[in-house]
């Protein structure tokens, strides 16, 4: 059963009347430069909720009845190895979509790291209003692409980079994420671990630990609080991703 069916792991959202206003989707997601006629649409067939942190949105396996959009938070993906490893896939922002492709069932586990709000969509009700407004079919289909360029980047990062050229394209990564949501803030949110990290990055948890340690000695980055990372030479870890260890 989808957790979410649980009544008591589901939380409304009290905020009334324009409940899109505020939402990540108008500025990086599927909302992004709709008109008021599909908004309505779109936020009339959604339901808006909230998790807590740690909380599980769906499971690898779960029938895929249902895609969700972020609407504030962060969530990480993952699968579950033959080994009974974690291979963390992805981590999703506001304005992401999770939940929407081709397969019957969910590929991956979706987990808050984040106090989470989001909406979710009938699948079949999110077709349709594909298919009536072709400014929103175009704009996922734009998303798609942006994850299937993300996911390149991703391959040939762990295939060719060493590791703390990874690292360093984690935290670029982190930074271009939170530049497309808004102004940049001086210290970004962090809130994956340096196993998620190592996980992501097919490192173990002690290289990504010296990574962040080698950065910190070299000015590169500081951690000014918990769960949060100041970049402090954006330009030094753009060369140490291209290959320029000095």
């Amino acid at each position: 059963m989808n957790p979410l069916d649980a009544t008591h792991t589901l939380v409304r959202d009290a905020q009334p009347a324009e409940p899109c206003s505020t939402c990540g989707s108008r500025v990086a997601g599927l909302c992004h430069k709709l008109d008021a006629a599909a908004l309505d649409d779109i936020s009339a067939d959604s339901q808006r909720f909230q998790l807590a942190a740690k909380s599980v949105l769906f499971r690898e396996g779960d029938a895929a009845q249902r895609a969700y959009s972020i609407v504030e938070g962060v969530v990480k993906l993952s699968r579950l190895l033959p080994d009974g490893k974690q291979q963390v896939v992805g981590f999703r922002f506001a304005g992401d979509i999770l939940g929407y492709g081709a397969g019957k069932t969910y590929p991956f586990d979706a987990e808050t790291l984040t106090n989470g709000h989001f909406c979710r969509i009938e699948r079949g009700r999110l077709d349709s209003l594909l298919r009536l407004y072709p400014q929103m079919e175009r704009r996922m289909l734009d998303l798609c692409l942006r994850e299937l360029s993300n996911t390149q980047d991703q391959l040939v990062s762990v295939g060719r980079r060493s590791a703390e050229a990874r690292v360093a394209s984690f935290l670029l990564g982190l930074v271009d994420a939170y530049r497309q949501r808004g102004p940049l803030p001086t210290d970004l949110p962090m809130p994956m671990t340096r196993s998620d990290i190592g996980d992501f990055l097919g490192l173990t948890l002690e290289t990504v630990s010296r990574s962040f340690a080698s950065f910190k000695r070299q000015k590169l980055i500081s951690e000014p609080g918990h769960q949060t990372v100041r970049i402090l030479d954006m330009n030094a870890l753009l060369r140490l991703t291209e290959g320029d260890a000095t």
